[in-house]
């Protein structure tokens, strides 16, 4: 009990500090939702093994670092940065460090009419109508300890807006580095991406650090796309191994609109991804994949919710977990068919390989279905190698680790090859071909 105690007071002792640092954003309207928030994280429960939500996901080893919440600036050069984009692949590149926005290491010259990016602080500080529209009207803070903790502190972020009818050829790639070699940090971006109606955009989020220290990310991402918009979102999750990775997603869907995630989770001691995707209105269309790799003691959490409240929407979700060493592993996929939501069509699929007994998976999809005229089917597996797969690789002269690699590398690739991303797309299947050693 000490331990949350002594975390809570940092953190809520801490936002004296961040309100003299917003300077005239203390006074804007936002500021109230922060301290209503702050009120919700101090009164909440941190979350144990007793809640059916968590119940697989021990996350007391938080509490026993001391994050600062408010860093200073950490100075990286332009070098620094290079080796975490893709050379030139990406023309609009945000970066930020520490939670903080960046923009003399960042590429937004030149943006095409009716793209906005900008980071949340010069958003607010500018009265974006957009902005004071959505901002935490999707990922609320009742009941969610890390929810209201963001919020309470939201400053900085990122806020792309497609503006109505706009097809963005270029994807915007989203850099968070965290330097965490002077201080355990606790960073806190909190982004927002609406497309509009009839609109057409594709981002990368992607979480980075420049060494394997302990730190604690906590991100709050929300995502609206209106009527007819297509909206494909990446997410490459490749933090130190000693850090803490908490993110929340939630997807609002308008009629006829089509959303796309595909998550890859690697780095992370502890790292949980929950993703949340509502049908608002009829005819939309949302896909969720997913690729988590992990090994020695590290453990892996992804929670999905697929929310059909309109008929006449489809669904596909598919996630895969490779797992090594000690490592441990928890997927909950809950799609819920809403009364009315007839017509409606979900799929949903995980599956997972075991390299090591002692490697441990958690899978439950689950179906929960009021309408009558439906279409919808889950599963999940749960095993190792196929040994005739590997018995025909070594008919054919392949040895035992190449064929391993082989059939690894393909088990994963069912997931990345969806990524329409290519850099993106080709910068995973490296990382598999090295790991995998091909």
């Amino acid at each position: 009990m000490s331990d949350i105690l002594e975390f809570k007071n940092t953190l809520i002792s801490g936002f004296a500090a961040l309100e003299k640092s917003l300077n005239g954003q203390s006074k804007k309207a936002f500021h109230s939702v922060r301290k209503e928030a702050l009120t919700k994280f101090e009164h909440a429960d941190f979350p144990n093994i007793k809640n059916e939500e968590w119940r697989h996901t021990n996350i007391s080893p938080i509490l026993k670092h001391t994050f600062n919440p408010l860093s200073d600036a950490s100075l990286l050069s332009s070098a620094d940065v290079q080796k975490f984009v893709f050379g030139d692949a990406f023309k609009y590149v945000m970066v930020f460090i520490n939670g903080k926005f960046h923009p003399e290491l960042s590429t937004l010259d030149n943006l095409p009419e009716g793209l906005i990016v900008k980071s949340i602080a010069a958003a607010n500080e500018e009265n974006n109508t957009v902005v004071e529209k959505h901002l935490g009207k999707y990922a609320l803070s009742d009941g969610q300890i890390f929810t209201a903790l963001s919020t309470a502190y939201t400053f900085d972020g990122a806020f792309i807006n497609v503006k109505a009818g706009k097809v963005i050829e270029d994807s915007v790639h989203i850099l968070f580095i965290t330097d965490s070699r002077n201080e355990k940090l606790i960073t806190q971006p909190r982004n927002l991406f609406v497309a509009e109606k009839n609109s057409h955009a594709s981002v990368l989020e992607h979480y980075v650090s420049l060494q394997d220290d302990v730190y604690f990310t906590n991100a709050v991402t929300e995502v609206v796309v209106e009527e007819n918009a297509f909206f494909d979102h990446v997410k490459l999750q490749e933090e130190s191994k000693k850090a803490f990775h908490i993110s929340r997603m939630e997807i609002n869907q308008k009629r006829s609109s089509n959303f796309t995630s595909h998550a890859v989770s690697l780095g992370g001691i502890i790292s949980r991804n929950d993703v949340n995707s509502k049908f608002n209105e009829d005819g939309g269309e949302c896909t969720l994949n997913g690729l988590f790799m992990i090994e020695g003691s590290q453990l892996s959490d992804t929670h999905t919710l697929i929310d059909h409240a309109k008929p006449h929407c489809n669904s596909h979700e598919h996630y895969k977990g490779i797992l090594d060493d000690s490592s441990r592993g928890v997927f909950n996929g809950k799609v819920i068919v809403r009364q009315d939501a007839q017509k409606t069509n979900a799929f949903q699929q995980n599956n997972n390989i075991l390299l090591s007994t002692d490697a441990v998976i958690n899978t439950k999809p689950q179906l929960e279905i009021f309408a009558d005229d439906v279409k919808c089917s889950h599963g999940a597996t749960i095993g190792q190698l196929d040994e005739e797969a590997m018995f025909y690789l070594k008919t054919r002269g392949i040895g035992d680790d190449i064929g391993r690699g082989m059939l690894l590398h393909a088990f994963a690739s069912d997931v990345v090859k969806s990524i329409k991303l290519q850099p993106v797309r080709d910068y995973i299947e490296t990382i598999l071909s090295r790991k995998f050693n091909q």
